[in-house]
């Protein structure tokens, strides 16, 4: 199957030992409370970013896991030998939160491996991904708006082992720094953080984020002033994607091209991952 037939939300690719493995939130499962069977993630494969397989399930609901609903934005990464999904659930008597799962290959099935979610147990977090620095393993999260209202980036230390978090969170940023912010509850004070993923690179620590501007989804760019997950982080003015998409991520491709990965539109059930080459001046 082509991209364009794929109707996925928060595209994530890795690329390991000569093939393309990307995954998504299954756009079904937005807000609503959906058939449980429905509930899980899927992996698609491919060869040339071009033709697709069909999806493959490598996590569902099953009977005794805490999440029952909105299973969204699974990431899957490779760490000290096998492949870890980090995912975010929903359940009655829980905060949403990311949870982290294991498998020995990224197209099998992923079982359980932290003690339920890593994230805070008492706040509203979701789209946790891994970031590595100096050999220490962080998630870093989104503490939502729904429960704070302008919405925060986080980052928690992780065991390496990566079964648990230790310590307290550290806030990054806010969703309401930037002069471009968007107040989704029409001023309600109300301003969204999605979707962090970080590029290492010569001129530093930068992560992508989304949030909303003018009343579209858009991709963001926050930099860390002295390069570590510890600085103070410096939203960009300019705006890396405005049309309506973002959730996005880089990887790079098998020729070594940087390509940047995002949904597009940022409507159910219309997304599609869409799929662009990285200019040189893009994270300027």
């Amino acid at each position: 199957m082509k991209a364009t037939e794929i109707n996925i939300r928060d595209p994530f690719v890795l690329v390991h030992e000569g093939k393309y493995y990307m995954y998504g939130t299954r756009a079904q499962n937005t807000w609503e409370r959906v058939d449980l069977n429905q509930n899980g993630f899927d992996v698609y494969e491919s060869d040339d970013l071009e033709n697709w397989s069909e999806p493959k399930p490598i996590f569902e609901h099953f009977d005794g896991f805490w999440g029952d609903r909105q299973f969204w934005a699974p990431e899957v990464h490779y760490y000290n030998g096998k492949f870890y999904l980090f995912a975010s659930f929903i359940g009655d008597g829980y905060h949403r939160g990311t949870a982290i799962f294991v498998c020995d290959t990224p197209n099998g099935r992923f079982a359980e491996h932290s003690r339920g979610a890593v994230t805070p147990a008492d706040w509203e977090c979701l789209d946790g991904t891994l970031y590595i620095e100096d050999g220490v393993p962080y998630i870093v999260f989104c503490h939502e708006w729904t429960q704070i209202k302008d919405g925060e980036m986080c980052a928690l230390r992780l065991s390496d082992d990566l079964k648990e978090s230790i310590g307290e969170p550290i806030v990054l940023w806010h969703a309401s720094d930037p002069s471009w912010r968007y107040d989704i509850k029409e001023g309600e004070g109300c301003y969204v953080t999605d979707g962090p993923f970080h590029i290492k690179e010569a001129k530093g620590l930068v992560f992508m984020w989304s949030s909303f501007s003018k009343g579209e989804y858009v991709e963001a760019l926050a930099r860390s002033d002295n390069g570590k997950i510890t600085g103070k982080f410096i939203i960009d003015e300019n705006l890396l994607f405005d049309k309506d998409g973002g959730h996005g991520m880089t990887f790079c491709d098998l020729d070594g091209n940087m390509l940047f990965v995002y949904h597009a539109p940022n409507e159910t059930p219309l997304e599609r991952p869409c799929m662009r080459k990285v200019t040189p001046d893009m994270f300027d």
